[in-house]
Order: C-alpha cells, then sequence, then structure tokens
C-alpha cells in the first residue's frame, strides 16, 4: 500500500513499500511546469522525504507529455516585475540545489520529453539520471536575456566537459536523450516505453542497498560539486539580476510572442 502527499497543485509524491518516495510532475498528459508554490516545494521536499523512516531513495518523474518545462509564465513575468519576486526564487532555487546535494538518499530521475529550468535542474541534478530516448534537455536562459543561472555553471561541465557546457548554455541547443548519454549529460538513456520501469527498478536497487554506504558515497562524490558552488553563486545572482533589465524583457516578450528577440546593444 503507498502512502499519497499532494505537495502542490499538479505535483505529488507517493511512498510505496519498497522505500522508494516518487515525486510526480503533472497534470497527466498536459506539459508540467512549476508555479510559484511548486517552486517552493522544490526547494524543500528532498530533506522532508529523507526525514521519513519509510523512504529510502527518491524517485522523479512524470506523468505529463514532458518531464516539466520550468516557471510558468506568471512565475517568469513576477521575476520580470518585482524585485522581491526575483529575491525569493534566487533563494529558492540555491535551497533547491544544495538541499538535492546534502539528501543523504539516492535521487533517480526519469527524464520524458522536455526538461527544462528547474525541470532541467533537478533532472541533472539527480544522482542517477535516465533519459528516455525522445527526452529534450534545454537550457534556455540566455535565449530570453539572462544567465544561465540555476544549476548548469555547478554541474554541466562536470557531467559533460567545459567546451559541450559552453556550446549548449550560450546556444540553447536541445538534447535529446541519446545525445545527452553520449555526451555524459545523463547517466543512461533508454527506449520511452522502458524508461519508467527502468528508473524503478534502479530506484528499487538503491532503496534496498545498505542506507549508511550509499549515503556516505553519495556525500564524498558531491564535495566535486561543492568545490564548485562559487561558480553556482554568480551564476545564480547573474540571472536574477539579469531578470531585472531590459534584455530578459525582451527576450520573455519575444518567447511570448514566438518572434526572434531584439536584445539592446552593448
Amino acid at each position: 500500500m503507498s502512502e499519497f502527499i499532494e505537495l502542490a497543485t499538479n505535483l505529488y509524491a507517493e511512498i510505496g513499500d519498497n522505500g522508494v518516495a516518487e515525486i510526480v510532475f503533472g497534470p497527466a498528459g498536459g506539459m508540467p511546469a512549476t508555479d510559484a508554490a511548486a517552486h517552493a516545494v522544490l526547494a524543500t521536499v528532498w530533506g522532508e522525504l529523507a526525514a521519513r523512516k519509510n523512504v529510502r531513495a527518491i524517485l522523479v518523474r512524470s506523468e505529463g507529455k514532458g518531464f516539466c518545462a520550468g516557471g510558468t509564465a506568471e512565475l517568469v513575468q513576477a521575476m520580470l516585475d518585482g524585485e522581491a519576486e526575483r529575491v525569493r526564487v534566487m533563494r529558492e532555487a540555491r535551497d533547491l540545489v544544495r538541499n538535492m546535494l546534502e539528501c543523504e538518499l539516492p535521487i533517480v530521475s526519469a527524464i520524458n520529453g522536455a526538461a527544462v529550468g528547474a525541470g532541467a535542474a533537478v533532472a541533472l541534478l539527480a544522482d542517477i539520471s535516465i533519459a528516455g530516448e525522445r527526452a529534450k534537455i534545454i537550457d534556455g536562459h540566455t535565449k530570453i536575456g539572462v544567465a544561465a543561472g540555476d544549476h548548469a555553471a555547478l554541474i554541466w561541465p562536470l557531467l559533460c566537459g567545459m567546451a559541450r557546457a559552453k556550446y549548449h548554455l550560450l546556444l540553447c541547443t536541445p538534447i535529446d536523450g541519446r545525445e545527452a548519454e553520449r555526451i555524459g549529460l545523463v547517466s543512461r538513456c533508454v527506449p520511452d516505453e522502458e524508461l519508467l520501469d527502468e528508473a524503478r527498478a534502479v530506484a528499487a536497487q538503491l532503496a534496498a542497498g545498505s542506507a549508511s554506504a550509499l549515503a556516505e558515497t553519495k556525500r564524498s562524490l558531491n564535495h566535486w560539486l561543492r568545490a564548485a558552488w562559487p561558480a553556482f553563486e554568480h551564476s545564480l545572482a547573474a540571472e536574477m539580476i539579469g531578470f531585472g533589465g531590459g534584455d530578459a524583457r525582451e527576450g520573455f516578450a519575444a518567447l511570448q510572442e514566438k518572434r526572434k528577440a531584439e536584445f539592446a546593444e552593448r
């Protein structure tokens, strides 16, 4: 018997008898995105699940047609309009990254379809990331006129190397599951129809393992990411400064109007 926990609108967790807690993006059949409430939840849910005695591993998945498209248009607009909202989102983004790294439980992501913004952050910060062949990982920050700040400067260079990280983060090129596996951005790529079964099998295997051995191995490996923390803090601050500028307003308007952005001259 599983335990159901509603976290926010179109975001819930389900804890199975095998010790795996599944965090699920919704809505079913739609394109998941994070509103203000969901973004706040993603900053704290990792430690809250780890504190439960019946949870030994976490699987993040989607029941939508994509993994998660990042912040909603309303959330982005609020960031463009107000400093207080930018500061709030900055703190939550920092906590999301920190709390995924510090979570003692192993985290697995099952990446189906588009993973953008906060969705890409959660997908790639998982300890084991499994992508479907038709996954589409995109960091589109620079396309809308802000620095790539919510996770990418921290982890992309370690996953796929600096040259590829710069290529994809500066150009905002989409990466499908097979290419993501080839360059080392994700742990594995599997056929889309096998994605959920494979991710669940990996999470169940982790949940059945030695909790202390897995936790200490994860903590040891994550020191590589802690060493890069100043780069992450700088990129996150630069992103939020960017949301207060004209390029971000023009970039977001162009995205909404489906046209090419016309950014200011230097």
